[in-house]
């Protein structure tokens, strides 16, 4: 049963029944509503943070896992760089330095890749995550890029490889007659006597006292570029062009068994000792030339000595005692 209320009338001084106005009422309820609407729009957070649906628990459940990959992913993608980074410096720090090639430029390495419309596909989509979906492509490609980069280089260290071993199977690096006791060395190279003339001159080799028909041998890779028979001089003499400004001279031998353009390797054999020429005793007379200048050959003897053999063979070439050409 609804209540009654009254109010009290000063002018009758009476008590009055209240009338009310539908208006009012409409008015009432409608304050109440618009009340509680405010109440729970003000209370829906709070009970959200407590009282999750079904879905919104799936969301987040889902959102921290992808939070968790991509913490795992830009972890992964740090190492990788790292290791890049790392694989950069011994490339330009020592592979570089050992084969004598320039590093590549920073500003190659760091390059671009690509401006706005590179990602386009990915800004037109509206994503909600977009700046961070955004800056782990730009880091892939990125890493990508230098990867591309260090890759190239490594293939240029391939051919700067295989350039080197090439140049170093060319060098004149054996001696050119077998002296394992090193007894044959007659004398080395600089100011000697000359055993014809009796006066000091420049000897421009190395002499190797051996007996007529000792096997001579190449001291590395080559291509003979002079084989002839002289009378005087050098007598029967060979010389091999090794490439990158070497060459080497064999002279008064008794014989050679190769001809001019043939292709040797070294530790060919290619003559046998003699004492044609301008020679005393049978010999080898022995020179190397670096770009055309004649160079202590003695220098070079150093791939099948030990360093006790070679400081040995060092203090006997720098005796000055009388050549024999």
């Amino acid at each position: 049963m609804a209540r009654i209320k009254y109010y009290y009338d000063t002018e009758t001084c009476k008590y009055e029944r209240v009338k009310v106005k539908p208006s009012d009422v409409a008015i009432n309820i409608l304050g109440f509503v618009s009340v509680a609407f405010l109440c729970s729009l003000a209370l829906m957070p709070l009970y959200n943070s407590y009282f999750r649906s079904d879905r919104e628990e799936a969301l987040q459940r889902e959102n921290q896992e992808l939070k968790l990959y991509y913490e795992v992913m830009n972890k992964e993608l740090q190492k990788t760089t790292q290791m890049l980074s790392a694989l950069r410096e011994r490339d330009d720090n020592i592979y570089r330095v050992i084969f004598e090639a320039s590093p590549i430029p920073e500003s190659v390495r760091e390059a671009g890749v690509g401006g706005v419309d590179r990602y386009k596909e990915i800004l037109e989509k509206g994503l909600k995550n977009e700046e961070l979906i955004l800056s782990t492509r730009q880091k892939i490609d990125k890493l990508k890029k230098k990867m591309y980069i260090q890759t190239k280089s490594y293939d240029e260290i391939v051919t700067l490889v295989n350039n080197k071993t090439k140049m170093l199977a060319s060098l004149p690096a054996i001696q050119p007659v077998s002296n394992k006791e090193l007894k044959r060395l007659a004398s080395g190279f600089g100011m000697r006597m000359h055993p014809i003339y009796k006066v000091m001159k420049m000897h421009t080799g190395v002499d190797f006292a051996c007996q007529r028909g000792t096997p001579i041998y190449a001291t590395g890779d080559g291509v003979i570029s002079v084989a002839v028979h002289n009378s005087g001089g050098y007598g029967n003499e060979v010389q091999v062009s090794h490439g990158y400004g070497y060459t080497t001279l064999y002279a008064h031998m008794e014989r050679f068994i190769v001809h001019n353009g043939q292709r040797v390797k070294r530790g060919q054999l290619i003559g046998y000792v003699g004492s044609t020429g301008t020679s005393v005793s049978p010999h080898l007379h022995y020179e190397v030339l670096h770009n055309g200048q004649k160079v202590n050959p003695i220098h070079f003897f150093y791939n099948d000595l030990t360093p006790m053999e070679y400081q040995k063979l060092l203090e006997l070439a720098s005796v000055e005692n009388q050549s024999l050409s």
